[in-house]
């Protein structure tokens, strides 16, 4: 029972304080609309307020014609219809909205005032844009009497120049001064339609004296310079091109690429419409032109001068190509008719007889264009610089011809250089065997091992290979150098044999000799002596001393040192 009347009341408090949240956020919504509805009516009384009655009555001092009474006139009637019309709407729309807070009618408030926003700001947009109209008229007088000012300081800048300088101008001086005539009337013009306050013909002629002084401004610039080129540099320059063109042609220089009698007449053309352009004051592109004009006259002086190199550089590059494709022929021609003796030596393969046929196939075909370059010459039709160009490429495609040659050569001259490395190396092997030999009958060795004599045998018949191998023909060099390289491992080892078992009987022996000294003292280095002996003389060299050493170690802990000592010693 106690349960249901706590919950009871639990949920009635829970209820009240929900009403009264709703109750707190309902008056801090009716709050802030309130504030809204404030600005809206701060916002609508701006509108009431704006000076435009004030400004209206600046301009009925100013109304002098027709046009600018009847602009009068309807900026007059909008500010009516802005002040009769929606004014009083918006004030209708703000007394409703200010009825639906008082009854706390949020909904239908937030439906209503967007549209109260929409009317003041369409009527504010009006208020605005009719307030700018009237005060731009109304300062138009101020502000072309500034414009004119400066256009004026302008202009006399501009003619105080042209006064200067007029001799710069040359035959373009009359139609400047007839232009400048023409910016004086306008300015006279400006003046009488001021008094009239025509402001809207006053702004058309502010505007063609502006664009009028602007294009003087380039005139006065430009103009002398535009003079210099066609009057006196450009036709200085076809001159000096015609002179030096001239003397190229009497040294028999080859220059009907270039058309220069053709390019010269148009140019003179260009220069004649250009200077008519000027005259008429129409400088467009002009100055751009001419420099166009004078930069490709220039590139003929930088053409003539390409010319006389390519001559020289042409002269030159024949001489030492000449001499290289002397040289290589030859070389190639030696190769070519030597090829049979070449194959009957040497075991070629196709890749190098193919080769070698290639190559000269290459070079009597590089001989035949360099005979119809030579003989293309002499007509003076070719240009130097492509002349130039022309033997270049040959010279290019002859050190192409000379890497392959270079390899082809170097292919049989390393057949040569490995028959004449061999029959060195056989010299070598040969007496490397034969100090085998008399290192091994130097030191009279009792017995000498089985292993000796099969190494022996097998370094004879090594060498004997080799020598078949060089009389064979023709000589395969790849089975040579095996032939040679198998020999040389095969002698080499049977010198390394030999002086290991000689260096092992000598040791061996020497310690049996040292040894000799304890025999009388002890018994058992006696007997181990003897086992020692026994192998020495059975040719076990390296077991006598293995024996001899380890039993004189047992009273002589040093007869290793020793033994080497001695064995160096005796060397």
């Amino acid at each position: 029972m106690r349960k249901i009347v706590f919950l009871g009341i639990y949920g009635v408090i829970m209820l009240i304080l929900i009403i009264v949240i709703l109750l707190i956020i309902k008056k801090r919504r009716l709050k802030k609309y309130r504030k809204e509805l404030e600005e809206l009516d701060k916002e609508k009384n701006e509108i009431e307020s704006a000076p435009v009655i004030t400004e209206l009555a600046k301009l009925e001092t100013i109304v002098k014609n027709e046009k600018l009474e009847e602009k009068y006139k309807k900026w007059f009637n909008s500010f009516e219809s802005i002040k009769n019309d929606d004014i009083p709407v918006i004030n209708d729309m703000l007394i409703e909205l200010d009825s639906l807070l008082d009854n706390k009618d949020s909904k239908t408030y937030m439906i209503t005032a967007p549209k109260v926003e929409i009317e003041i700001y369409k009527s504010k947009q009006r208020i605005d844009t009719l307030l700018d109209e009237i005060k731009e008229m109304n300062l138009s007088e101020e502000k072309y009497r500034k414009i004119i000012t400066k256009l004026k300081t302008k202009y006399r800048e501009l003619n105080e120049k042209f006064e200067l300088n007029k001799k710069d101008y040359e035959q373009i001086a009359t139609p400047i001064e007839l232009q400048f005539e023409n910016i004086e009337k306008l300015f006279q013009d400006f003046e009488e339609y001021m008094e009239q306050n025509d402001y809207q013909e006053v702004y058309h002629i502010v505007k063609g004296i502006d664009i009028m002084i602007d294009h003087m401004e380039i005139v006065i610039n430009e103009v002398p310079d535009l003079v210099l080129l066609t009057n006196r540099i450009i036709p200085r320059r076809i001159e000096q091109i015609t002179e030096t063109y001239k003397e190229l042609k009497a040294k028999k220089f080859p220059l009907k690429h270039l058309k220069i009698e053709y390019n010269v007449e148009e140019s003179l053309k260009n220069v004649n419409k250009i200077l008519d352009r000027i005259k008429v004051l129409n400088l467009e592109n002009c100055m751009f032109e001419l420099k166009t004009m004078l930069e490709y006259l220039d590139s003929l002086f930088d053409e003539f001068e390409l010319e006389k190199q390519a001559k020289k550089q042409y002269e030159e590059s024949k001489k030492i190509f000449d001499e290289k494709l002397n040289k290589t022929t030859e070389t190639v021609k030696n190769i070519y008719n030597q090829m049979d003796e070449i194959k009957n030596t040497y075991d070629l393969t196709e890749n190098d007889i193919k080769t070698i046929g290639v190559v000269n196939d290459k070079t009597n075909e590089l001989n035949d264009e360099y005979k119809a370059l030579l003989k293309s010459a002499p007509r003076k039709k070719t240009p130097f610089s492509e002349l130039s160009i022309t033997i270049e490429e040959l010279a290019k495609r002859l050190k192409k011809i000379d890497d392959e040659l270079d390899v082809t050569l170097k292919n049989l001259g390393n057949l040569y250089d490995d028959e004449a490395r061999a029959r060195e190396q056989l010299d070598e092997i040969q007496e490397l065997l034969k100090q085998s030999k008399v290192k091994i009958r130097s030191y009279k060795l009792p017995i000498i091992s089985d292993n000796y004599f099969v190494q022996l045998q097998e370094a004879n018949e090594s060498i004997l290979e080799i020598i078949k191998e060089l009389e064979r023909k023709p000589i395969v060099i790849k089975t040579l150098n095996t032939r040679v390289d198998t020999s040389r491992d095969l002698v080499l080892k049977l010198y390394n044999t030999t002086s290991e078992m000689i260096k092992t009987a000598k040791l061996a022996e020497y310690s049996i000799v040292y040894g000799n000294r304890y025999r009388s003292k002890n018994i058992n280095i006696d007997s181990g002596l003897n086992q020692a002996q026994m192998f020495f003389y059975k040719g076990n060299y390296k077991k006598a001393l293995e024996v001899s050493v380890s039993t004189i170690e047992r009273v002589d802990k040093d007869i290793r040192k020793k033994v080497k000592e001695l064995y160096e010693k005796n060397k």
